[in-house]
């Protein structure tokens, strides 16, 4: 079986964790502060990076370092993981749920545009699968009604709009290192921004409120990383340009060989770097095309069959069309690096044949 998804770790990473466990400095520490630095250099130009404990504590750190909370309205996609709109509900704040565009899968400016009430706080793209959101066009409406751009930046590693970054657009980008993500730290996540005061406001909040020890500003949390976690993630940084380029020469590949199926796009003045390699499937049952693609050794990935406002924890009616077709219809195919040509052959049969026997 070729899994859907493949964390890249080996023994760079073994002995990088090895390193600093015989230092005995396993907390927050040296590790963390490089892995930080060096984020922002090669993956965020220009920005600052705090690093904390996961994807879902850089969005809320960032929410909280900004005054998100009650009263306040978050615009966000529907079509996303839950963390998005739980990092929303845990300040406080009320998600409001847009739809996409069908295309990319990600955010629709028009259905933010449109969903604008006096209580709009900020808005919230999430850079889906890896493919940026239309930030120019949100950025222009941002500003337009005062609101604050975040960036849900956690499938998006070196992702890009006309050549600037995504994590830099607004007042903040969350990223994520959960395993299966572009790269890893084991589990954890980083904030970016260009602000120095709310980069601040973000380190002191990951630590308990406080810069100084025994200082305590403001009520905080602790959501730090470890400087274990913290020099894994530089192993990896070190590999994700190259990466990001067999990720980008994959995704071609499946592009100019696949039949059947909806195939994904990247936009003109977008760097998409491919966490997922998403197909649509039209004319079929798409759960049914997955089990007859794990029949034939491949594997697949549903990503997100619920949209977030139809789950339990919201429990919301809205009419996003977009947003529901894509939920019946989406489906990953494997891209990460260590595909092998035979293994990419596979799937394009796998994939041509199912298509085939299901038209």
């Amino acid at each position: 079986m070729i899994p859907a998804a493949k964390p890249e770790v080996g023994v760079d990473e073994a002995a990088a964790a090895h390193r600093v466990v015989m230092s005995g400095m396993l907390a927050q520490g040296p590790e963390v502060a490089a892995f930080e630095r060096e984020f922002s250099e090669q993956v965020v130009p220009g920005t600052q990076s705090v690093a904390v404990n996961s994807g879902t504590s850089a969005l809320h750190m960032a929410f909280v370092a900004a005054g998100v909370g009650p009263g306040d309205e978050v615009i966000i996609p529907s079509f996303s993981f839950a963390a998005t709109a739980n990092a929303v509900g845990l300040v406080g704040a009320t998600p409001v749920f847009v739809d996409i565009e069908p295309d990319t899968f990600c955010i629709s400016p028009a259905a933010v545009e449109a969903a604008i009430t006096e209580r709009t706080r900020a808005v919230m793209p999430v850079h889906l699968y890896g493919h940026p959101a239309d930030l120019p066009a949100i950025a222009t409406i941002a500003d337009r009604h005062g609101l604050l751009l975040f960036e849900d930046a956690a499938q998006a590693h070196g992702a890009a709009v006309d050549g600037v970054s995504v994590g830099s657009w607004g007042i903040a980008g969350s990223f994520s290192f959960y395993p299966t993500k572009n790269m890893t730290s084991g589990e954890g996540g980083i904030v970016t921004t260009k602000d120095d005061q709310f980069a601040r406001a973000v380190r002191v909040l990951r630590n308990q409120g406080m810069e100084r020890r025994y200082e305590n500003e403001v009520i905080g949390f602790n959501t730090r990383m470890t400087d274990i976690h913290a020099a894994i993630g530089r192993v990896q940084l070190g590999k994700l340009t190259t990466w990001t380029a067999k990720r980008q020469a994959n995704a071609a590949f499946l592009n100019a060989n696949l039949k059947g199926v909806i195939t994904p796009i990247e936009r003109e003045n977008s760097t998409h770097v491919w966490h997922q390699y998403t197909i649509r499937v039209v004319d079929q049952d798409r759960d049914a095309f997955a089990a007859a693609l794990a029949d034939r050794g491949v594997g697949s990935g549903i990503y997100y069959p619920t949209p977030i406002h139809r789950l339990p924890s919201f429990g919301l009616s809205l009419d996003l069309p977009e947003t529901e077709r894509a939920a019946a219809e989406v489906l990953s195919l494997p891209v990460y690096p260590s595909l092998t040509d035979d293994e990419l052959g596979t799937i394009v049969e796998a994939v041509n044949a199912v298509a085939k026997a299901g038209a």
